[in-house]
């Protein structure tokens, strides 16, 4: 398995603090830890199919969980921020594919290896206004686990990932917008669609 910051994390420019912000703990039967199980339980999966799937057949495994688990349009629209409400519909939907296409082949690329990896989710779910919060843990031989934290938001009747906290402290979404504004501005929609599926194609390194 590749470093699992480039699979997270295309770059640290940004960062949002998970801790700083009140929650209260809801019941550890709540049903925002559902998806991130499910993630979980597909990243292991990829990983444990490793060389003998392939990039492509990683990708395919693991796209229907991304589909299942993430709010990719919601994603999308909050990583290109203010700029979105600019951009023609036409192009819109070409971004949010693109970003689709950009998460499954970080994950897909990046988690290509087993070697006796395990998440373990957090019972306590925290609420956050409307949101939830659901830590997690990369559990590595030899290593000290990775924390990974999960923002989720009510979706068609249950709960879908909008943003990813590596080591409960850096903000997925705000380093995503540091990096999409920046191309958005010198290149248009285009442009932008352009610069996802080439970090789709290299995994996010």
């Amino acid at each position: 398995m590749r470093t699992l910051a480039s699979s997270l994390i295309p770059s640290l420019t940004a960062v949002t603090l998970v801790v700083s912000a009140p929650a209260a703990l809801a019941q550890a039967g709540d049903p925002a830890r559902a998806p991130v199980q499910a993630l979980c339980d597909g990243l292991v999966s990829i990983m444990k199919g490793g060389k003998a799937m392939g990039v492509r057949g990683r990708a395919t495994a693991i796209g229907p969980v991304v589909d299942r688990v993430y709010d990719v349009p919601l994603m999308t629209r909050l990583t290109v921020g203010a700029g979105w409400n600019g951009i023609a519909p036409a192009d819109q939907t070409a971004l949010v594919a693109a970003f689709r296409r950009m998460v499954i082949g970080q994950y897909a690329t990046n988690f290509d290896s087993f070697s006796s990896q395990k998440f373990t989710v957090d019972a306590n779910v925290e609420t956050r206004g409307t949101d939830k919060l659901v830590r997690t843990n990369l559990v590595q031989t030899g290593e000290a686990p990775i924390p990974i934290a999960y923002r989720l938001r009510a979706s068609g009747g249950g709960w879908k990932i909008i943003d990813v906290y590596y080591r409960n402290s850096i903000s997925q979404l705000a380093t995503r917008r540091s990096d999409f504004s920046r191309v958005l501005a010198t290149g248009g929609a285009k442009g932008l669609i352009r610069h996802l599926d080439e970090l789709a194609a290299k995994g996010g390194n």
